[in-house]
């Protein structure tokens, strides 16, 4: 039997995404969909009014509108706390899940012994920047049991609540949460794909961050602050 799923979805001044991922995403027959604000100064509040209110939304998931303070952690903590589903899965407001996106975590989580999961990743601009560093994201990903954000996570909501959901922490939640999540049981590593936005890459360097990233990740694993860590990650929408 599919058990329930709610799709809770972190926004911070996303007025360039959130529309086309609330299609999207709608359609693929999840119980409801939770955008969680942190406080969006663009359009980003007045596109989700209208596509709550546009003929596109009818008859496809349901969505619901809450705000937390600005940061991922405390964001999908407020959203786990709104929804109803007994899975909760995170989802980026720039990355689109496969077609099939609900029947794999459903046939994932037939499996009692199975706390949660992830996704492959792929970019939305092919290339061969892009290609070799999705690769070796999944791959990294497969090997140490660990997930990033961009991978959308799911998680029984029972074990979420275990867990405490999220530690409120400005950068490397999504480590410090699937390095706990695995203390619980097994986690699945999908080869079910996402697709997500080459757009901090692009604006970056696709070298630049990769350096960044290792760099952070190295000092995150070293003992350094993640508030301090957040200070050179930046923003990029």
């Amino acid at each position: 039997m599919a058990m329930p799923i709610s799709v809770i979805i972190p926004t911070l001044n996303e007025e360039r995404t959130i529309t086309a991922t609330l299609m999207h995403t709608a359609a693929l027959g999840f119980d409801e969909l939770i955008v969680v604000d942190g406080g969006s100064t663009d359009t980003t509040p007045t596109l989700l009014k209208s596509y709550r209110l546009s003929p596109q939304a009818t008859g496809l998931s349901p969505v619901s509108w809450v705000t937390a303070p600005p940061g991922r952690a405390r964001q999908m903590n407020e959203g786990a706390k709104a929804g109803r589903g007994e899975v909760f899965l995170f989802l980026h407001a720039d990355t689109r899940l496969p077609r099939n996106a609900k029947t794999v975590i459903n046939a994932v989580l037939a499996d009692q012994q199975m706390v949660g999961g992830r996704f492959d990743i792929q970019f939305d601009h092919p290339s061969m920047w892009g290609t070799m560093i999705s690769t070796t994201m999944n791959w990294r990903s497969r090997l140490s049991g660990l997930a990033t954000g961009d991978q959308a996570l799911f998680v029984r909501r029972s074990i979420f609540e275990q867990m405490g959901g999220f530690t409120d922490m400005p950068l490397m939640e999504d480590i410090e949460f699937s390095r706990r999540l695995k203390r619980k049981g097994a986690t699945a590593a999908l080869t079910a794909t996402v697709t997500t936005s080459f757009r901090r890459w692009e604006q970056q360097g696709p070298l630049q961050t990769i350096l960044l990233m290792w760099a952070l990740r190295f000092l995150y694993w070293g003992g350094m602050s993640p508030h301090t860590l957040s200070r050179w990650y930046g923003s990029v929408r």
